[in-house]
């Protein structure tokens, strides 16, 4: 009998580990200052009456002080701290939005939680404990799937119990809907699979989600399914491209003029074997292009770069080969690259804020998520595969608080034009998946609105 007992409280702890906390569990706003936008006052009223909540909003509306206005509310109800984690670099710049509205906010990089808000990056999360907070803010959660597995299972596990999060991001799921399912499960909703089952099939009708025979399982709508998804993540998610997506005016919110060049460079030699060049046509042959093409691609990006008479230029690269190489040919020149110590990289993402560095050559996987540019009007690129990464890139400053027009440079072979219109293909995919996500948002928002109150309760007849 005791052994069975045992046995039995070993399952419950064992459902209780893998259990997720679900459904509404917010509460009304305790603090909604003055300082926010009408539209995020109602995106931050609407976070904390779901309790578990994402807020998808473009670079630039204000999300780093929606988020902290979000966790004082959970402090003030709770009386328990939150944790904000967030990329390299931009924990810093997170407890400097908060120092500028006077909310109490401390970065800590040990797992020692300070009073009311801490900050942390991903890399850190795992020396912290889930029993110091009441919530947890997940910002740039769409950098997630940039992370080793590892990663991803530590902030998977650490919010599983949590009563309150939010996650916020510009790109929840940067070309493929399915993506949102890894949002969904972490807020408790829908399980990742559960919800391919229920809304997807694929054309082995099975659940399998990885690769069979070398290509990726392809999955697409059940017959009349895509309605019911849209419906189902409006209503755990917020979806905003402008403030005009919610009803509210978009005066403070207008970007100035974006020019997009394409400049495709001559090659000195053709791939051997060759009488010219000629499209790669698949990922091997691609990495050839681009490692074979360097040096003729960097010197175009250094010639872009100077011929900007000094002002400010950021100059993204894939390759470690390409970062040294710009660093030489782009004068005074400053490169944030892996190899840096976490305070290296903060002191030069700082540094190129502050202006004391004027060309900053870095990797979109190091500093293109969540870091405020707007100085800076000049972005230079190479096509990749990576949608998310370009847009997080060119958001860096084509951003709202932007001043000047903002001219982006993607420099090119013929050898990689398969990449370019991968890349062009994907964007038009994440801006339909996106204004589907606001027209669903919009119609659950009008239902609320309408929603009929009732002042009494319901009465039963005697007689039942």
């Amino acid at each position: 009998m005791v052994g069975d007992r045992l046995t039995m409280s070993n399952y419950q702890n064992f459902l209780e580990q893998k259990s997720q906390l679900g459904g509404f569990s917010g509460f009304e706003p305790l603090w909604m200052p003055d300082y926010l936008f009408d539209f995020q006052k109602a995106l931050v009223d609407w976070a904390l009456r779901k309790g578990k909540a994402a807020l998808f909003e473009d670079c630039g509306l204000g999300k780093t002080v929606q988020e902290l206005v979000w966790a004082e509310n959970v402090i003030r109800q709770t009386n328990k701290g939150v944790l904000i984690v967030a990329p390299l670099a931009v924990s810093l710049q997170t407890v400097r939005e908060a120092e500028k509205f006077d909310i109490d906010c401390k970065r800590s990089t040990d797992g020692t939680p300070k009073p009311n808000i801490t900050v942390t990056n991903y890399e850190r999360l795992k020396h912290f404990n889930p029993n110091d907070f009441a919530g947890l803010v997940c910002d740039e959660s769409s950098i997630l799937k940039s992370f080793d597995g590892a990663t991803r299972n530590v902030v998977t596990e650490f919010m599983r119990k949590l009563p309150y999060r939010l996650l916020a991001t510009a790109t929840a799921a940067p070309n493929d809907y399915i993506e949102l399912g890894t949002s969904a499960e972490a807020l408790g909703e829908l399980g990742y699979m559960d919800m391919l089952n229920r809304f997807f099939k694929n054309d082995n009708n099975n659940s399998a989600s990885g690769r069979m025979y070398g290509e990726a399982i392809k999955w697409r709508f059940k017959g009349h399914a895509e309605t019911p998804f849209w419906k189902w993540v409006a209503s755990w998610a917020r979806a905003v491209r402008k403030p005009s997506d919610l009803g509210f005016k978009d005066d403070a919110f207008i970007l100035p003029e974006l020019k997009e060049h394409r400049h495709l460079v001559a090659i000195k030699e053709p791939a051997p074997g060759f009488l010219f060049t000629l499209p790669a046509t698949d990922l091997n042959e691609q990495r050839q292009e681009r490692r074979r093409t360097i040096q003729e691609r960097c010197e175009k990006v250094a010639d872009l770069v100077t011929s900007k008479n000094g002002n400010p230029a950021l100059v993204w690269c894939h390759l470690n080969d390409e970062g040294d190489l710009l660093e030489k040919l782009i004068p005074k020149a400053v490169q944030v690259s892996g190899k840096d110590s976490d305070e290296a990289k903060e002191e030069k993402f700082l540094a190129f804020i502050s202006g004391e560095i004027k060309k900053l050559v870095t990797k979109p996987k190091i500093g293109a998520w969540g870091l405020n540019f707007q100085h800076c009007s000049h972005v230079t690129c190479f096509p990749s595969h990576s949608y998310e990464q370009y847009y997080q890139g060119v958001r860096r400053c084509w951003r709202f608080g932007q001043k000047n027009p903002v001219t982006v440079d993607v420099v090119t072979t013929e050898g990689e034009k398969a990449v370019m219109d991968n890349q062009i293909r994907k964007a038009e995919a994440a801006d339909k998946m996106f204004s589907v996500l606001v027209e669903h948002m919009n119609q659950a928002i009008s239902i609320d609105r309408n929603s009929i109150q009732f002042a009494e309760k319901e009465t039963v007849p005697s007689w039942l």
